[in-house]
């Protein structure tokens, strides 16, 4: 068959509008597990602080009758502080795009560009919290403030390869690089033995995909099988048990700094917003629209020695 004389294809025209599905797919990861599970907090200056206390470890306790009371010299609490750092991300949009264009996908098209500059905001904190390893700094006039990382308070419950260096644990240092090695389950359950000793009990333990990939092949973490149903093999452990009990939820994070594992009791860890995440209409500039996201937060370590850190792996 031959095309009618004359007639006018799809082929010709050139302002057909594309078929998009009215739907934006997006596989931008976007997941931010760490900062997810934490809860949240106010802060009231841009240095914020907060207050760590312990109890001394067991002793022998006996007293003979009508003994009189000897008070005990205990220790006393502590301060610790973290810097809030300023996250900002704007969107801008031209009035033609934003009044006069039909939009594909979306609706609008600055709530469009402002979803995704929210998801970017989360994506950067996420990494300020745990992506790198990072000291506090108090910033001035020309320097921004920056909070320091995770990796910079732990040191109670540490495992590093040879050579590594503890962070002073206060937030004003790194930890320093030792030997890479693999992640292992030996590793993994002399730390929990480690969290068992010091009273803690972190709930989530924070892999990259590698590692993800290392658990699954711990005998703690469960049995793998094949579901003969579905035809499928079974090849990963969403949580591990430690031979001392503790259970930890195994959660793979992308912007997770790659050589570290975090076992984190999320009871003890805060963010803590001197403001909380908003956004607002920027001065108009021209024929466009302009909108920016600020979040002004900051981490709190709230007692470093419920969580658990092992460093320098293969991740």
């Amino acid at each position: 068959m031959a095309q009618a004389v004359g007639a006018t294809s799809s082929y010709d025209v050139s302002v057909n509008r594309e078929d998009l599905g009215n739907v934006i797919h997006m596989i931008d990861p976007t997941e931010t597990p760490i900062i997810s599970a934490m809860g949240t907090n106010n802060a009231s200056n841009t240095k914020h602080e907060w207050i760590v206390r312990s109890i001394r470890a067991s002793a022998a306790n006996a007293h003979i009758e009508g003994d009189d009371a000897a008070p005990s010299t205990r220790s006393q609490a502590s301060r610790l502080d973290n810097q809030c750092q300023i996250l900002k991300e704007h969107a801008v949009v031209t009035g033609t795009q934003q009044k006069g264009m039909d939009h594909a996908g979306v609706k609008d098209k600055m709530a469009e560009e402002m979803s995704l500059a929210m998801a970017e905001v989360k994506l950067d904190l996420e990494r300020a919290v745990a992506g790198v390893h990072n000291a506090k700094v108090v910033g001035n006039d020309t320097t921004a403030r920056e909070m320091g990382s995770i990796q910079s308070y732990l040191t109670t419950n540490s495992d590093r390869g040879a050579t590594a260096t503890e962070p002073t644990g206060d937030g004003s240092d790194v930890p320093g690089s030792g030997t890479a090695r693999d992640f292992t389950e030996t590793i993994l359950e002399s730390v929990l033995e480690d969290c068992y000793t010091n009273g803690a009990k972190p709930k989530i333990m924070y892999v990259s995909a590698t590692n993800k990939g290392v658990v699954a092949d711990f005998t703690g973490g469960g049995t793998h099988y094949v579901d003969k149903d579905n035809k499928e093999l079974i090849n990963s452990v969403d949580v591990y048990i430690g031979s001392l009990g503790h259970t930890l939820k195994v959660v793979p994070s992308r912007e997770l700094n790659s050589e570290d594992v975090l076992l984190i009791d999320p009871e003890y860890i805060k963010l803590s917003n001197l403001r909380n995440v908003h956004s607002y209409d920027l001065a108009k500039q021209g024929d466009s629209f302009r909108k920016e996201i600020v979040w002004e937060t900051t981490l709190e370590v709230c007692n470093e020695a419920a969580h658990a850190i092992i460093g320098d792996t293969n991740g």
